[in-house]
Protein backbone atom coordinates (compact mmCIF):
# COMPACT_ATOMS: atom_id res chain seq x y z
CA UNK A 1 0.00 0.00 0.00
CA UNK A 2 1.21 3.56 -0.66
CA UNK A 3 1.74 6.36 1.82
CA UNK A 4 -1.11 8.11 0.01
CA UNK A 5 -3.44 5.33 1.18
CA UNK A 6 -2.38 5.72 4.80
CA UNK A 7 -2.78 9.45 4.67
CA UNK A 8 -6.01 9.17 2.66
CA UNK A 9 -4.44 11.49 0.13
CA UNK A 10 -3.95 11.56 -3.61
CA UNK A 11 -0.36 12.68 -3.35
CA UNK A 12 2.86 11.04 -2.25
CA UNK A 13 6.20 12.79 -1.72
CA UNK A 14 9.18 11.87 -3.84
CA UNK A 15 11.33 9.90 -1.37
CA UNK A 16 14.45 7.85 -1.86
CA UNK A 17 14.23 4.13 -1.30
CA UNK A 18 16.29 2.47 1.36
CA UNK A 19 15.45 -1.23 1.34
CA UNK A 20 18.35 -2.08 3.62
CA UNK A 21 16.75 -0.30 6.57
CA UNK A 22 14.75 -2.70 8.79
CA UNK A 23 11.02 -2.21 8.38
CA UNK A 24 9.15 -1.95 11.62
CA UNK A 25 5.74 -1.45 10.01
CA UNK A 26 4.65 -3.22 6.82
CA UNK A 27 1.18 -2.95 5.33
CA UNK A 28 -0.05 -4.77 2.19
CA UNK A 29 -2.48 -3.08 -0.13
CA UNK A 30 -5.98 -4.11 0.82
CA UNK A 31 -9.36 -3.40 -0.72
CA UNK A 32 -10.59 -1.96 2.55
CA UNK A 33 -8.25 0.97 2.06
CA UNK A 34 -9.54 1.79 -1.41
CA UNK A 35 -11.16 5.22 -1.69
CA UNK A 36 -14.46 4.86 -3.50
CA UNK A 37 -15.28 8.54 -3.75
CA UNK A 38 -14.77 10.14 -7.14
CA UNK A 39 -13.81 13.41 -5.50
CA UNK A 40 -10.78 12.94 -3.27
CA UNK A 41 -9.36 15.30 -0.68
CA UNK A 42 -5.67 15.95 -1.11
CA UNK A 43 -4.00 16.21 2.28
CA UNK A 44 -0.78 17.88 3.41
CA UNK A 45 1.67 14.94 3.59
CA UNK A 46 4.20 14.34 6.36
CA UNK A 47 7.56 14.72 4.64
CA UNK A 48 9.74 14.19 7.73
CA UNK A 49 9.45 12.82 11.24
CA UNK A 50 9.48 16.29 12.78
CA UNK A 51 7.09 17.95 10.33
CA UNK A 52 3.85 19.20 11.89
CA UNK A 53 2.80 21.60 9.14
CA UNK A 54 3.83 22.42 5.62
CA UNK A 55 3.94 25.51 3.46
CA UNK A 56 2.82 25.54 -0.16
CA UNK A 57 5.78 26.90 -2.11
CA UNK A 58 4.14 26.63 -5.51
CA UNK A 59 1.47 24.75 -7.40
CA UNK A 60 3.02 23.10 -10.44
CA UNK A 61 -0.46 22.52 -11.87
CA UNK A 62 -3.46 24.86 -12.07
CA UNK A 63 -7.13 24.23 -11.35
CA UNK A 64 -8.74 22.25 -14.16
CA UNK A 65 -5.45 20.65 -15.31
CA UNK A 66 -5.51 16.94 -16.07
CA UNK A 67 -3.18 14.92 -13.83
CA UNK A 68 -1.45 11.65 -14.53
CA UNK A 69 -0.26 9.21 -11.91
CA UNK A 70 3.30 10.02 -10.77
CA UNK A 71 3.18 13.62 -12.02
CA UNK A 72 4.51 16.45 -9.81
CA UNK A 73 1.67 18.72 -8.77
CA UNK A 74 2.77 20.88 -5.84
CA UNK A 75 6.01 21.90 -4.11
CA UNK A 76 5.78 21.76 -0.32
CA UNK A 77 8.23 23.30 2.14
CA UNK A 78 8.82 20.95 5.05
CA UNK A 79 10.99 21.64 8.08
CA UNK A 80 13.99 20.37 6.10
CA UNK A 81 13.62 21.11 2.40
CA UNK A 82 11.32 21.92 -0.50
CA UNK A 83 9.95 18.73 -2.04
CA UNK A 84 7.93 17.92 -5.12
CA UNK A 85 4.76 16.00 -4.29
CA UNK A 86 3.34 13.67 -6.91
CA UNK A 87 -0.20 12.48 -7.57
CA UNK A 88 -0.95 8.80 -7.11
CA UNK A 89 -4.13 8.92 -9.19
CA UNK A 90 -5.26 10.08 -12.61
CA UNK A 91 -7.82 12.87 -12.56
CA UNK A 92 -8.29 16.63 -12.61
CA UNK A 93 -7.07 19.22 -10.12
CA UNK A 94 -10.54 20.53 -9.31
CA UNK A 95 -9.97 23.05 -6.52
CA UNK A 96 -6.94 24.46 -4.75
CA UNK A 97 -7.84 25.07 -1.11
CA UNK A 98 -4.47 26.39 0.13
CA UNK A 99 -2.87 28.96 -2.14
CA UNK A 100 0.86 29.48 -2.67
CA UNK A 101 2.43 30.74 0.54
CA UNK A 102 -0.32 29.14 2.62
CA UNK A 103 0.44 26.93 5.61
CA UNK A 104 -1.54 23.81 6.50
CA UNK A 105 -1.18 21.23 9.29
CA UNK A 106 -0.09 17.74 8.28
CA UNK A 107 -3.20 15.75 7.33
CA UNK A 108 -5.39 18.75 6.48
CA UNK A 109 -6.93 19.18 3.02
CA UNK A 110 -5.03 21.40 0.59
CA UNK A 111 -6.92 20.62 -2.65
CA UNK A 112 -9.58 18.42 -4.24
CA UNK A 113 -9.01 15.91 -7.03
CA UNK A 114 -11.90 15.04 -9.37
CA UNK A 115 -11.96 11.83 -11.34
CA UNK A 116 -13.72 13.38 -14.35
CA UNK A 117 -14.21 16.85 -15.78
CA UNK A 118 -17.92 16.67 -15.01
CA UNK A 119 -17.17 16.48 -11.29
CA UNK A 120 -14.98 19.62 -11.19
CA UNK A 121 -17.97 21.91 -10.51
CA UNK A 122 -19.15 19.63 -7.71
CA UNK A 123 -15.65 19.64 -6.21
CA UNK A 124 -15.48 23.44 -6.35
CA UNK A 125 -18.81 23.65 -4.53
CA UNK A 126 -17.54 21.24 -1.91
CA UNK A 127 -14.38 23.31 -1.45
CA UNK A 128 -16.44 26.49 -1.06
CA UNK A 129 -18.66 24.94 1.61
CA UNK A 130 -15.78 23.44 3.59
CA UNK A 131 -13.92 25.49 6.23
CA UNK A 132 -11.19 27.52 4.64
CA UNK A 133 -7.75 26.06 4.88
CA UNK A 134 -5.10 27.81 6.84
CA UNK A 135 -3.43 30.68 5.15
CA UNK A 136 -0.02 32.08 5.82
CA UNK A 137 0.04 33.81 9.14
CA UNK A 138 1.84 36.98 8.40
CA UNK A 139 3.11 39.13 11.20
CA UNK A 140 1.21 42.33 11.62
CA UNK A 141 3.01 45.17 9.94
CA UNK A 142 5.07 47.15 12.32
CA UNK A 143 3.64 50.57 13.05
CA UNK A 144 5.33 53.21 11.01
CA UNK A 145 7.21 55.43 13.34
CA UNK A 146 6.40 59.09 12.99
CA UNK A 147 9.39 61.21 12.35
CA UNK A 148 10.05 63.84 14.95
CA UNK A 149 9.06 67.17 13.50
CA UNK A 150 11.81 69.71 13.37
CA UNK A 151 10.79 73.36 13.64
CA UNK A 152 11.07 74.98 10.28
CA UNK A 153 12.62 78.10 11.72
CA UNK A 154 15.22 77.53 14.36
CA UNK A 155 15.29 80.01 17.17
CA UNK A 156 17.54 82.94 16.20
CA UNK A 157 20.93 83.03 17.86
CA UNK A 158 21.09 85.53 20.68
CA UNK A 159 22.55 88.80 19.61
CA UNK A 160 25.97 89.66 20.98
CA UNK A 161 25.96 92.21 23.75
CA UNK A 162 27.36 95.67 23.02
CA UNK A 163 31.09 95.45 22.87
CA UNK A 164 32.44 97.29 25.95
CA UNK A 165 35.90 97.48 24.49
CA UNK A 166 34.97 98.92 21.13
CA UNK A 167 34.68 102.57 22.25
CA UNK A 168 31.76 103.25 20.00
CA UNK A 169 33.20 101.14 17.22
CA UNK A 170 36.35 103.23 16.84
CA UNK A 171 38.82 100.76 18.38
CA UNK A 172 38.81 97.17 19.64
CA UNK A 173 40.80 96.47 22.76
CA UNK A 174 42.30 92.96 22.67
CA UNK A 175 45.48 91.29 23.80
CA UNK A 176 48.08 90.53 21.10
CA UNK A 177 47.60 86.80 21.55
CA UNK A 178 43.81 87.14 21.29
CA UNK A 179 44.29 89.03 18.00
CA UNK A 180 46.60 86.31 16.66
CA UNK A 181 44.18 83.61 17.81
CA UNK A 182 41.25 85.40 16.19
CA UNK A 183 43.14 85.53 12.92
CA UNK A 184 43.98 81.82 13.10
CA UNK A 185 40.41 80.88 13.98
CA UNK A 186 38.94 83.37 11.52
CA UNK A 187 36.97 85.11 14.24
CA UNK A 188 35.77 88.68 13.80
CA UNK A 189 36.91 90.47 16.96
CA UNK A 190 34.18 93.06 16.65
CA UNK A 191 31.66 90.38 17.54
CA UNK A 192 33.53 89.08 20.57
CA UNK A 193 32.59 90.23 24.06
CA UNK A 194 35.70 90.73 26.17
CA UNK A 195 35.90 89.59 29.79
CA UNK A 196 39.28 91.03 30.64
CA UNK A 197 39.99 94.30 32.49
CA UNK A 198 37.86 97.16 31.11
CA UNK A 199 36.21 94.73 28.69
CA UNK A 200 39.47 93.75 27.02
CA UNK A 201 39.29 90.70 24.77
CA UNK A 202 41.56 87.91 25.90
CA UNK A 203 42.39 84.54 24.34
CA UNK A 204 39.73 82.59 26.19
CA UNK A 205 37.07 84.96 24.84
CA UNK A 206 38.13 84.21 21.27
CA UNK A 207 38.20 80.48 21.94
CA UNK A 208 34.75 80.56 23.55
CA UNK A 209 33.30 82.54 20.66
CA UNK A 210 34.84 80.19 18.07
CA UNK A 211 33.46 77.18 19.89
CA UNK A 212 29.99 78.72 20.08
CA UNK A 213 29.99 79.49 16.37
CA UNK A 214 31.21 76.05 15.31
CA UNK A 215 28.43 74.02 13.67
CA UNK A 216 26.90 71.45 15.96
CA UNK A 217 28.19 67.96 15.22
CA UNK A 218 25.78 65.96 13.12
CA UNK A 219 24.00 63.29 15.12
CA UNK A 220 25.59 59.89 14.77
CA UNK A 221 24.01 57.97 11.95
CA UNK A 222 21.74 55.23 13.17
CA UNK A 223 23.05 51.74 12.66
CA UNK A 224 21.79 50.42 9.37
CA UNK A 225 20.25 46.97 9.82
CA UNK A 226 20.97 44.16 7.38
CA UNK A 227 18.88 44.18 4.24
CA UNK A 228 15.38 42.90 4.78
CA UNK A 229 15.49 43.20 8.58
CA UNK A 230 13.12 45.59 10.30
CA UNK A 231 14.34 46.31 13.79
CA UNK A 232 11.85 46.10 16.64
CA UNK A 233 9.55 43.59 14.94
CA UNK A 234 8.60 40.15 16.24
CA UNK A 235 9.25 37.47 13.63
CA UNK A 236 7.71 33.98 13.93
CA UNK A 237 9.92 30.96 13.31
CA UNK A 238 10.03 29.56 9.82
CA UNK A 239 9.13 25.91 9.44
CA UNK A 240 12.81 24.98 9.52
CA UNK A 241 13.61 27.22 12.50
CA UNK A 242 10.73 25.66 14.42
CA UNK A 243 12.08 22.18 13.70
CA UNK A 244 15.59 23.19 14.75
CA UNK A 245 14.20 24.64 17.98
CA UNK A 246 12.31 21.45 18.84
CA UNK A 247 15.25 19.22 17.93
CA UNK A 248 17.74 21.19 20.00
CA UNK A 249 15.48 21.11 23.06
CA UNK A 250 15.07 17.36 22.59
CA UNK A 251 18.83 16.92 22.31
CA UNK A 252 19.44 18.68 25.62
CA UNK A 253 17.73 15.79 27.41
CA UNK A 254 20.64 13.51 26.45
CA UNK A 255 23.50 13.16 29.00
CA UNK A 256 26.55 14.42 27.14
CA UNK A 257 30.18 15.19 27.85
CA UNK A 258 32.87 16.99 25.86
CA UNK A 259 36.50 16.26 25.04
CA UNK A 260 38.90 18.61 23.24
CA UNK A 261 42.06 17.82 21.29
CA UNK A 262 44.77 19.80 19.50
CA UNK A 263 45.90 18.49 16.11
CA UNK A 264 48.86 19.67 14.03
CA UNK A 265 47.77 20.30 10.43
CA UNK A 266 50.98 21.15 8.52
CA UNK A 267 50.89 17.90 6.51
CA UNK A 268 47.14 18.21 5.87
CA UNK A 269 47.55 21.83 4.77
CA UNK A 270 50.30 20.80 2.35
CA UNK A 271 48.14 17.99 0.92
CA UNK A 272 45.18 20.34 0.52
CA UNK A 273 47.32 22.89 -1.31
CA UNK A 274 48.54 20.13 -3.63
CA UNK A 275 45.14 18.69 -4.59
CA UNK A 276 42.87 21.73 -4.18
CA UNK A 277 43.08 22.44 -7.92
CA UNK A 278 41.47 19.05 -8.56
CA UNK A 279 38.31 20.16 -6.78
CA UNK A 280 39.09 18.71 -3.35
CA UNK A 281 37.65 20.65 -0.42
CA UNK A 282 38.89 20.85 3.15
CA UNK A 283 35.47 19.70 4.33
CA UNK A 284 35.82 16.50 2.31
CA UNK A 285 39.33 15.92 3.71
CA UNK A 286 38.09 16.32 7.29
CA UNK A 287 35.10 14.07 6.62
CA UNK A 288 37.34 11.41 5.08
CA UNK A 289 39.80 11.56 7.99
CA UNK A 290 36.95 11.31 10.49
CA UNK A 291 35.41 8.35 8.68
CA UNK A 292 38.72 6.45 8.61
CA UNK A 293 39.12 7.05 12.34
CA UNK A 294 35.58 5.82 12.98
CA UNK A 295 36.40 2.54 11.20
CA UNK A 296 38.77 1.80 14.08
CA UNK A 297 36.36 3.04 16.76
CA UNK A 298 32.86 1.78 15.87
CA UNK A 299 31.45 2.68 19.28
CA UNK A 300 31.88 6.38 18.44
CA UNK A 301 29.83 5.75 15.29
CA UNK A 302 27.08 4.03 17.28
CA UNK A 303 23.81 5.43 18.58
CA UNK A 304 21.46 4.90 21.51
CA UNK A 305 18.13 3.42 20.42
CA UNK A 306 15.64 3.66 23.25
CA UNK A 307 17.64 4.28 26.41
CA UNK A 308 18.01 0.53 26.91
CA UNK A 309 20.12 -0.49 23.91
CA UNK A 310 22.39 0.89 21.24
CA UNK A 311 23.31 -0.05 17.68
CA UNK A 312 26.67 -0.33 15.95
CA UNK A 313 25.85 1.37 12.65
CA UNK A 314 26.83 -0.67 9.61
CA UNK A 315 27.67 2.41 7.54
CA UNK A 316 29.79 5.45 8.29
CA UNK A 317 27.75 8.41 7.09
CA UNK A 318 29.28 11.78 7.91
CA UNK A 319 26.72 14.57 8.28
CA UNK A 320 28.15 18.09 7.93
CA UNK A 321 26.31 21.14 9.25
CA UNK A 322 25.54 23.77 6.60
CA UNK A 323 24.06 27.19 7.32
CA UNK A 324 21.32 28.09 4.87
CA UNK A 325 18.91 30.98 4.63
CA UNK A 326 16.60 30.72 7.63
CA UNK A 327 18.12 27.70 9.30
CA UNK A 328 20.58 24.85 9.42
CA UNK A 329 20.71 21.45 7.74
CA UNK A 330 23.16 18.55 7.75
CA UNK A 331 23.76 17.00 4.30
CA UNK A 332 25.21 13.49 4.59
CA UNK A 333 28.30 12.06 2.90
CA UNK A 334 27.32 8.40 2.82
CA UNK A 335 29.96 5.67 3.19
CA UNK A 336 32.62 8.34 3.55
CA UNK A 337 35.22 5.73 4.56
CA UNK A 338 34.82 3.89 1.24
CA UNK A 339 34.50 6.76 -1.25
CA UNK A 340 37.67 8.30 -2.70
CA UNK A 341 38.44 11.91 -1.83
CA UNK A 342 37.76 13.26 -5.32
CA UNK A 343 34.31 11.67 -5.58
CA UNK A 344 33.59 12.74 -2.00
CA UNK A 345 34.45 16.36 -2.83
CA UNK A 346 32.20 16.36 -5.90
CA UNK A 347 29.40 14.84 -3.88
CA UNK A 348 29.84 17.45 -1.16
CA UNK A 349 29.56 20.32 -3.64
CA UNK A 350 26.40 18.75 -5.08
CA UNK A 351 24.86 18.37 -1.60
CA UNK A 352 25.63 21.96 -0.63
CA UNK A 353 24.07 23.28 -3.84
CA UNK A 354 20.95 21.20 -3.24
CA UNK A 355 20.79 22.26 0.42
CA UNK A 356 20.89 25.95 -0.43
CA UNK A 357 18.25 25.39 -3.11
CA UNK A 358 16.20 23.44 -0.51
CA UNK A 359 16.12 20.42 -2.80
CA UNK A 360 17.69 17.75 -0.57
CA UNK A 361 15.87 14.42 -0.41
CA UNK A 362 15.28 12.89 3.05
CA UNK A 363 18.00 10.24 2.71
CA UNK A 364 20.45 13.04 1.96
CA UNK A 365 20.01 14.71 5.35
CA UNK A 366 18.59 12.23 7.86
CA UNK A 367 20.92 9.22 7.57
CA UNK A 368 24.00 10.60 9.33
CA UNK A 369 25.77 8.49 11.94
CA UNK A 370 28.36 11.12 13.01
CA UNK A 371 28.24 14.89 12.51
CA UNK A 372 30.89 17.52 11.76
CA UNK A 373 30.38 21.23 12.40
CA UNK A 374 33.15 23.44 11.04
CA UNK A 375 33.41 27.17 11.81
CA UNK A 376 37.11 27.43 11.04
CA UNK A 377 36.49 29.40 7.85
CA UNK A 378 35.10 32.23 10.03
CA UNK A 379 38.26 32.47 12.13
CA UNK A 380 36.70 30.62 15.08
CA UNK A 381 39.37 28.72 16.99
CA UNK A 382 37.11 26.51 19.15
CA UNK A 383 33.46 25.98 20.07
CA UNK A 384 31.05 23.30 21.31
CA UNK A 385 28.25 21.69 19.31
CA UNK A 386 24.90 20.21 20.40
CA UNK A 387 24.22 16.54 19.72
CA UNK A 388 21.73 15.99 16.86
CA UNK A 389 18.47 14.12 17.62
CA UNK A 390 17.25 10.86 16.12
CA UNK A 391 15.05 10.80 13.00
CA UNK A 392 12.55 8.64 11.15
CA UNK A 393 11.65 8.29 7.49
CA UNK A 394 9.12 6.64 5.16
CA UNK A 395 9.85 4.20 2.35
CA UNK A 396 7.16 3.83 -0.29
CA UNK A 397 6.70 1.52 -3.24
CA UNK A 398 3.77 0.40 -5.32
CA UNK A 399 2.70 -2.39 -2.97
CA UNK A 400 4.06 -1.60 0.48
CA UNK A 401 4.55 1.36 2.76
CA UNK A 402 7.23 1.00 5.40
CA UNK A 403 7.81 3.28 8.35
CA UNK A 404 11.45 3.34 9.37
CA UNK A 405 11.83 4.77 12.81
CA UNK A 406 15.53 5.46 13.25
CA UNK A 407 15.31 6.09 16.94
CA UNK A 408 19.05 6.03 17.46
CA UNK A 409 20.50 9.27 18.71
CA UNK A 410 23.76 10.01 16.96
CA UNK A 411 26.55 9.14 19.34
CA UNK A 412 28.74 12.17 18.74
CA UNK A 413 29.27 15.47 16.95
CA UNK A 414 32.65 17.13 16.40
CA UNK A 415 33.15 20.90 16.36
CA UNK A 416 36.16 21.93 14.26
CA UNK A 417 37.92 25.27 14.65
CA UNK A 418 40.32 26.98 12.27
CA UNK A 419 43.95 26.00 11.85
CA UNK A 420 46.19 28.68 13.39
CA UNK A 421 50.00 29.19 13.37
CA UNK A 422 51.13 28.37 16.90
CA UNK A 423 54.46 28.52 18.68
CA UNK A 424 55.13 25.06 20.10
CA UNK A 425 57.95 23.31 21.92
CA UNK A 426 59.20 19.96 20.68
CA UNK A 427 60.08 17.04 22.96
CA UNK A 428 63.77 17.96 22.77
CA UNK A 429 63.02 21.48 23.99
CA UNK A 430 63.25 23.30 20.65
CA UNK A 431 60.81 26.07 19.83
CA UNK A 432 59.08 26.13 16.46
CA UNK A 433 55.98 27.23 14.57
CA UNK A 434 53.26 24.75 13.61
CA UNK A 435 49.72 25.02 12.29
CA UNK A 436 47.26 23.60 14.80
CA UNK A 437 43.50 23.27 15.07
CA UNK A 438 41.23 22.56 17.99
CA UNK A 439 38.48 19.95 17.83
CA UNK A 440 35.83 19.48 20.52
CA UNK A 441 33.65 16.38 20.48
CA UNK A 442 30.27 16.21 22.24
CA UNK A 443 29.26 12.59 22.92
CA UNK A 444 26.34 10.64 24.35
CA UNK A 445 27.60 9.31 27.69
CA UNK A 446 25.03 6.50 27.68
CA UNK A 447 26.99 4.83 24.90
CA UNK A 448 30.42 6.47 24.62
CA UNK A 449 32.84 6.89 27.51
CA UNK A 450 35.81 9.18 28.00
CA UNK A 451 38.42 6.57 27.08
CA UNK A 452 36.54 5.73 23.86
CA UNK A 453 36.54 9.35 22.77
CA UNK A 454 40.15 9.97 23.76
CA UNK A 455 41.29 6.93 21.78
CA UNK A 456 39.25 8.04 18.74
CA UNK A 457 40.80 11.52 18.85
CA UNK A 458 44.29 10.08 19.05
CA UNK A 459 43.59 8.04 15.91
CA UNK A 460 42.11 11.06 14.14
CA UNK A 461 45.17 13.13 14.98
CA UNK A 462 47.51 10.46 13.56
CA UNK A 463 45.53 10.36 10.30
CA UNK A 464 45.52 14.14 9.90
CA UNK A 465 49.18 14.52 10.84
CA UNK A 466 50.15 11.80 8.33
CA UNK A 467 47.40 12.08 5.70
CA UNK A 468 48.76 9.68 3.08
CA UNK A 469 45.72 7.40 3.42
CA UNK A 470 43.26 10.22 2.59
CA UNK A 471 43.97 10.08 -1.14
CA UNK A 472 43.57 6.31 -1.56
Amino acid sequence: MSMAHLLNTSFIPTLARNPTTPALISCRRSSRFQVQAKIREIFMPALSSTMTEGKIVSWVKSEGDKLSKGESVVVVESDKADMDVETFYDGYLASIMVEEGGVAPVGSAIALLAETQEEIAEAKAKATSSPSSSSPSLPAPAPVSQETKIPENAAPAPKAAAHPASEGGKRIVASPYAKKLAKDLKVELARVVGTGPMGRIVAKDVEAFAAAQAPAPAPAAASVPAAGIELGTVVPFTTMQGAVSRNMIESLSVPTFRVGYTITTNALDALYKKIKSKGVTMTALLAKATALALVQHPVVNSGCRDGNSFVYNSSINIAVAVAIDGGLITPVLQDADKVDIYTLSRKWKELVDKARAKQLQPHEYNTGTFTLSNLGMFGVDRFDAILPPGTCMWYVDAYYVFLFWIQSQQGAIMAVGGSQPTVVASKDGRIGMKNQLQVNVTADHRVIYGADLASFLQTLAKIIEDPKDLTF
